[in-house]
């Protein structure tokens, strides 16, 4: 989905060549038609939204058309996509509390453009009492068995005193290592410096949003951590179809 001003005109040639990309990694044939996109599942609309609002615009969207996942690239340091310097990003995430996959701008996620190739080695999942961290492990054992990603290593970060560290099921069947740590020190801090220690590919949170004055100004923890780690965040609401 692209946004525009009234007065902006944007050529569809913006959007992602969606087969083109498909066929480098090798799901069709080089020079195959709008039908093979179909044939292997996958339903796809190219939007331009006019409006002088782009956060009105994509929840007007949204709200018509429901979804499971909302991915967006946002600048760091202060959790935003540039549009008319405004912040958006946030906005969108919240307003419609469902997980959201955070990409920093300029910085690669864990698929390879080039081949498609999925580079998911090192999952940290920050766990506490409230909110409590049962989705985000689901999500993540979720995320492991349903792209068949060779063995890795799931951390689970606990920031805080050890006996405060909440018990935890975790899942016995993703071939992975699932390994506990605690931390001490400001949580949004003390993660984002323990992913960027660890090189991890993908941090995976419950959140319950900003709570109180503070985080309505700093932003939550979740948004926090976004602005100072070097890799995807995928963000699951609590109340959200999957937090």
């Amino acid at each position: 989905m692209l946004f525009r001003s009234p007065k902006e005109d944007i050529p569809w040639q913006q959007f992602p060549a969606l087969r083109p990309t498909l066929a480098r990694w090798k799901l069709i044939p080089e020079g195959s038609p709008e039908s093979a996109v179909g044939e292997l599942g996958l339903s796809v609309r190219k939007v331009i939204a006019s409006s002088d609002d782009p956060v009105d615009a994509c929840l007007d969207f949204l709200a018509r058309h429901p979804t499971d996942l909302v991915v967006l690239s946002v600048h760091q340091h202060n959790g935003r996509m540039r549009w008319m310097e405004r912040a958006v990003g946030k906005p969108i995430a919240r307003a419609i509390g469902e997980m959201t996959l955070y990409l920093p701008h300029g910085m690669d996620g864990f698929v390879a453009p080039a081949d498609g190739a999925v580079t998911l080695r090192h999952i940290l999942v920050p766990v506490t009492d409230s909110p409590l961290p049962a989705p985000a492990v689901s999500a993540t054992a979720r995320l492991i068995r349903n792209l068949g990603l060779p063995a890795g290593k799931v951390t689970l970060l606990h920031v805080g005193a050890p006996d405060d560290a909440p018990p935890l099921t975790l899942p016995g069947d993703t071939g992975w290592e699932w390994a506990r740590t605690t931390r001490s020190g400001d949580p949004a801090s003390t993660i984002a410096q323990f992913a960027n220690e660890t090189q991890a590919d993908l941090i995976v949170m419950t959140s319950e949003g900003p709570h109180g004055f503070l985080d309505a100004l700093r932003g939550s923890t979740s948004e926090r951590v976004l602005s100072m780690t070097h890799c995807p965040l995928l963000n699951l609401p609590v109340g959200s179809r999957h937090g």
